[in-house]
């Protein structure tokens, strides 16, 4: 008699030893010993331990950004001097007030073709005036019906917009970025404040301010972190425009790694200073971006179309 029916045999004797507590699989082999005859090599065994680790319960899938909310009533509120000279667009009346205007409803054409809120503003090289056009555009968007508007001075090298609104550059954008602040204590908005006049009053209460901060030689590395990105979707349900003012493209690489988290780049040349392959080479470092177009800032002779027909500029959109 062979092994196998002995084994055969043995296991069914423990079987009925067992009162059938244990259910028979096909052809009755159930017991060690049965098996035993089966017996695989040891080194080439299944390992039923790593087979049970993943019985396991799997841990959770964290969403890989969760938003956190955003209470604009609880943005810092600081007193702004702003310079009235270098924000035109502040003022009732005026050919730079009508040429942003302008601009401002080319925009609002742009976002009726495509999806359109956040915009970075740059230039090729510096003095070309990036940040007087991405103030301004920011001014003219928050007058109109009353729209909420997030203004950013990506620019962490040389930060100015807090010049321009008359507000305390720190914290800012770098801090941010670096992990040392939150969004919330970064932003900043104007005091309701009869210093700020008639036309600051009504206008800047729309306007929510993220300074440059600090960001020195550590700019490139801050303006690839994520967190940028981050900062623009977890602000976006709360504005209907989001201006991000940044550094020159070609020099540094600052606006080319931000621009990737913005939806459209609108660029700014110097009426009589920038050079044309100066332009080209702008746009082309950011052809992978969406770009708007070309702002042509500082021309000699800007169209007079205030009194136009009659048209009166006070009169607001």
């Amino acid at each position: 008699m062979s092994r196998i029916y002995e084994a055969l045999q043995k296991a069914e004797s423990e079987r009925k030893a067992t009162q059938g507590s244990q259910q028979t699989i096909p052809n009755g082999l159930r017991s060690e010993a049965a098996v035993a005859e089966y017996e695989i090599p040891v080194g080439q065994r299944p390992d039923l331990t790593r087979e049970r680790e993943f019985e396991v319960e799997a841990p959770e899938i964290l969403s890989p950004y969760a938003a956190p909310a955003l209470d604009l009533n609880n943005v810092p509120r600081h007193t702004w001097t702003p310079n009235y000279t270098q924000l035109p667009s502040l003022q009732e009346r005026g050919p730079a007030v009508e040429q942003f205007r302008s601009l401002r409803s080319r925009i609002h054409e742009l976002r009726d073709i495509h999806p359109l809120k956040s915009i970075l503003v740059s230039s090729g090289l510096p003095q070309e005036g990036k940040s007087f056009v991405a103030a301004n555009l920011a001014v003219s968007l928050a007058r109109h019906k009353n729209s909420k508007v997030l203004l950013i001075d990506g620019d962490m090298r040389r930060y100015t917009l807090h010049q321009l609104l008359g507000c305390q550059p720190h914290p800012g954008l770098a801090d941010y970025l670096a992990g040392k602040a939150e969004m919330i204590e970064v932003m900043q908005r104007a005091e309701d404040a009869p210093a700020l006049g008639k036309q600051g009053a009504a206008i800047l209460p729309n306007l929510t301010f993220i300074a440059g901060g600090n960001g020195g030689d550590k700019a490139a590395d801050l303006s690839g972190n994520p967190r940028f990105g981050e900062l623009i979707r977890a602000a976006s349900p709360y504005f209907d425009w989001i201006i991000v003012d940044s550094s020159p493209v070609l020099p540094v690489s600052d606006a080319v790694n931000l621009a990737r988290s913005c939806d459209g780049v609108l660029l700014v040349a110097r009426g009589g200073v920038t050079k044309f392959p100066v332009a080209q080479r702008a746009q082309s470092e950011l052809k992978a971006s969406n770009i708007l177009g070309f702002v042509l800032n500082a021309i000699e002779q800007a169209p007079q179309v205030g009194t136009y027909y009659g048209y009166d500029a006070e009169k607001e959109e």
